[in-house]
């Protein structure tokens, strides 16, 4: 399931239907219930990109973002 919500996130929001580019909690608990048809809490969605390796700290490692090598 990662996998694809990972593809769907990269799509972005507004191609989901939202007004700007901002990922929220709400948004992709949204997007899993519309795609999966699926319920999940806020704090477990919260946690499912920290046990794949993404971050909400690091802005180059956003979901569905490649990481980017830093700039010497």
């Amino acid at each position: 399931m990662f996998a694809v919500l990972e593809q769907e996130l990269a799509r972005g929001p507004v191609a989901h239907g939202w007004p700007d580019e901002a990922w929220t909690l709400t948004r992709i608990k949204t997007l899993i219930g519309r795609r999966f048809h699926k319920s999940m809490s806020l704090s477990a969605i919260a946690k499912m990109p920290h046990r794949h390796g993404f971050s909400h700290q690091v802005p180059c490692r956003a979901w569905g973002a490649p990481a980017l090598a830093a700039s010497a």
